[in-house]
């Protein structure tokens, strides 16, 4: 996608790969909208890192951050012995994979980028095969993510009021997102609509993610409180959900994705408005056979009880501090301690579809036509 920085727009994809340099380049999303800035993690472990903490998220840029980590793990090695590769390879996929525990994409990338790199004959061939299908699976999520958006679109009719849920957009994915996809496909074919923006606390990925990536592209939008979509929807000012996933069983058709989910799709279901789940393929978990065996992530109780900002504008101070400064702040009470969980798991009877690659689906026609979904097993 676009982005206008300092009076400049030039297309970037959120994850790419300095091959001379075995660095990969990430939008640091913990920033955004205030700053936009590029960041190189230099190893594995710092790639690891940036997963974990949220420098880069999002289902299908964890999933390309980590297939590049691979390679990156791998390209680091010296030598040509290939049981001690093997070994060290195998460290570097235990470590990426253990960053953020609740999304499939990773592990699913790795996964073939390991298949494929049984084929190389020696440590240097296997190392050249390993980035090279880090590159195929970052360019199969742009291309999956398209068409996301080509089947999405013709969901989406003139005039419509649409609500989303943390963000799946293209800083979510390499680029071109999947929540998002069918909102630009649409923009694109010249509809006109309205996206309603959650908040989605603690991250407020809503807010600041999604809010800025409609801003870039120009589309309609307002931001509301994560409490508000009930009552919008009552009084009849919502008529689609599209959402994002960051592990679909194909097995159930049930969702995990960011906290809040489950809610704003009991209430889609109570004010019967269609409730959409965008995916690519790399997003689905073929081998769970129940929501409930998902890990969800815990996270620090800080994202709850404070929110981090920047200070006021130029040439000002606020207690004390330099202006534009990042800063948390603490608002809750002092004493108390906060309970976060990243992810809820959305039963498959609250999706009216799951919007994919190759076409949409009824979530329980996941397993049925798994064959047509890129299931090998």
């Amino acid at each position: 996608m676009n982005v206008t920085v300092r009076g400049k727009n030039r297309p970037y994809r959120t994850v790419t790969f300095d091959a001379p340099r075995n660095h990969i380049r990430l939008i640091e999303q913990r920033l955004l909208p205030h700053t936009f800035k590029i960041v190189a993690p230099r190893t594995f472990r710092e790639t690891a890192t940036a997963i974990h903490n949220m420098t880069v998220r999002g289902a299908g840029a964890i999933g390309a951050t980590a297939a590049y980590g691979l390679a990156q793990g791998a390209r680091a090695f010296r030598g040509s012995n290939r049981r001690k590769f093997s070994s060290h390879v195998e460290t570097v996929y235990t470590v990426l994979k253990a960053a953020r525990p609740t999304a499939v994409d990773p592990v699913n990338a790795m996964n073939e980028i390991r298949r494929v790199m049984a084929q190389g004959k020696s440590v240097a061939e296997q190392q050249a095969i390993a980035l090279a299908a880090a590159e195929e699976f970052a360019n199969a999520d742009v291309q999956h993510c398209a068409r996301i958006g080509w089947h999405g679109a013709k969901l989406i009719r003139n005039g419509m009021k649409i609500l989303t849920h943390c963000n799946a957009g293209w800083l979510a994915f390499v680029d071109v997102g999947s929540a998002t996809a069918p909102m630009y496909a649409a923009q694109a074919a010249g509809k006109k609509f309205h996206v309603f923006c959650d908040e989605t606390r603690p991250r407020s990925q809503g807010a600041t993610l999604t809010a800025w990536e409609l801003a870039q592209q120009g589309v309609a939008h307002e931001i509301i409180a994560d409490n508000a979509a009930g009552h919008l929807m009552q009084r009849g000012e919502i008529d689609l959900v599209i959402v994002g996933s960051d592990r679909t069983l194909g097995r159930t058709g049930e969702v995990a994705n960011k906290i809040g989910t489950y809610a704003k799709a009991v209430l889609a279901k109570r004010h019967e408005i269609p409730f959409y789940v965008a995916i690519p393929l790399s997003t689905i978990d073929w081998n769970l056979r129940r929501g409930r065996d998902i890990p969800i992530e815990e996270r620090h109780e800080n994202e709850v009880l404070g929110a981090w900002g920047v200070t006021p504008s130029p040439k000002s101070k606020v207690h004390g501090l330099k202006s534009g400064k990042r800063v948390y702040v603490r608002v809750a009470n002092p004493t108390s301690g906060a309970r976060n969980p990243g992810f809820d798991v959305t039963p498959a009877e609250l999706i009216t579809g799951i919007i994919t690659p190759v076409g949409i689906f009824q979530p329980t026609e996941l397993w049925p036509r798994r064959r047509e979904l890129g299931f090998t097993g």
